[in-house]
């Protein structure tokens, strides 16, 4: 019975109409978007500030939520079950659900199995962040309304839907008879699901399944090829401000940030839309067996070389003329462009100014070879002061 009245208030909504995803309509696309978090920080504040204001009513919801960029002030302790010190297996399921995209992927190991479209939290009663776990399983929960008692069984008039998978007190994951709330900021703090998918979710995991919430305005996509795109989502819960730089930062962790613009990052934070831009494929970047610091960069059905990274592992003096857009060794000329400040060159041309010969391996590592020796040059040496200036620094083309 205390499941059954513990279900209430993240579902009344439904009952009152809701706020759809982005432009007031369901956004099925969002099933294809990616959930992979540039941040997350588990913190026992943010699941205690979330457990402590579950108790002000029961058994109706009152929820709150903290942000991974948030400071919060620490409550009393945790709920029992968010609190797993036992090692996680490295081919175990779970779930993670991004707040911001309200997207909810559900993992095997590092794989992603599939992903699900969710109604969350609404702005004053945002859905908990933190570590959870699944601690209950329920087919066709009944919804008891809190204020007269009347108990709704199981069936479409069921604001519950037929599956209920608890995470901690009052909160779950269920279905719902309003699938238009899908993709909205739109309960008391439950997530909902359409209830084809919520069945899928509940026949996939088990009691004990970890549950991983988090706000992340920011996604970053890594497909198998190595192709790097980047989300960034509207911030429905006002807690999440970003700056072109903090995106950058977290392109930088994929090695893709110089070939994405300020003013294109600009642009997109204004729009906020949660749709995809592709940046570049990323590449591991060797030189005669050498890992250099920054990646070769596939783009355009070319692979682009950082210059100052090839001259200094090279220990070849070399110019860049930002007016000719052309780069100099003393092996020969080959034109450039500049990205963000940084000069690249076709991988094509890395025979003509170090005699390299590159490849892209099976497993994705673009490596490069000499095949010549450099006599003749000035290998061997330094690059001087003013010509790693410019190379690290080249006037903008673009």
């Amino acid at each position: 019975m205390f499941k059954q009245m513990a279900v209430t208030l993240c579902t009344l909504l439904s009952l009152a109409g809701t706020t759809a995803w982005a432009a007031g309509t369901t956004a099925p696309e969002e099933t294809t978007l990616r959930t992979v978090p540039t941040s997350f920080a588990d913190t026992a504040a943010s699941q205690a500030a979330a457990s402590a204001l579950v108790q002000v009513k029961a058994p109706a919801k009152s929820d709150t939520a903290t942000a991974p960029v948030v400071t919060i002030t620490p409550a009393a302790s945790a709920p029992a079950d968010t609190q797993s010190a036992a090692p996680k297996k490295a081919d175990e399921k779970k779930i993670m659900l991004n707040l911001a995209s309200r997207i909810l992927t559900l993992y095997q190991g590092n794989t992603k199995i599939t992903m699900y479209p969710v109604g969350v939290g609404k702005a004053s009663t945002p859905s908990p962040t933190g570590t959870y776990s699944i601690t209950d399983k329920e087919v066709n929960p009944t919804w008891i309304d809190p204020d007269t008692g009347t108990q709704v069984p199981s069936g479409p008039a069921c604001p519950l839907g037929y599956r209920w998978l608890g995470l901690f007190g009052n909160y779950g994951i269920h279905g719902t008879n309003a699938p238009s709330s899908i993709g909205g900021y739109v309960s008391h703090g439950c997530i909902r699901m359409h209830e084809a998918d919520v069945e899928d979710l509940y026949n996939r995991v088990s009691i004990g399944t970890p549950v991983i919430i988090y706000y992340d305005r920011i996604v970053i996509d890594r497909d198998p090829d190595h192709t790097i795109s980047y989300y960034i989502y509207p911030d429905g819960y006002g807690r999440q401000p970003l700056t072109a730089e903090q995106v950058k930062q977290a392109l930088a962790g994929y090695g893709v940030e110089d070939f994405e613009e300020y003013g294109d990052i600009y642009n997109k934070i204004a729009a906020s839309d949660g749709q995809p831009t592709y940046v570049a494929k990323a590449y591991d970047l060797y030189v005669n067996g050498q890992k250099l610091a920054k990646r070769a960069l596939g783009k355009g059905g070319s692979v682009w070389l950082p210059v100052f990274t090839l001259a200094s592992a090279m220990h070849t003096q070399t110019s860049w003329n930002g007016d000719t857009q052309m780069v100099t060794t003393a092996y020969g000329t080959a034109p450039g462009v500049v990205h963000s400040d940084v000069v690249y060159i076709d991988s094509e041309d890395a025979y003509i100014l170090y005699r390299l010969q590159g490849r892209l391996t099976g497993n994705l590592v673009y490596t490069l070879q000499s095949v010549a020796p450099a006599a003749g040059t000035t290998a061997g040496t330094s690059l001087d002061e003013d010509t790693a200036g410019s190379l690290a620094k080249a006037a903008p083309s673009v």
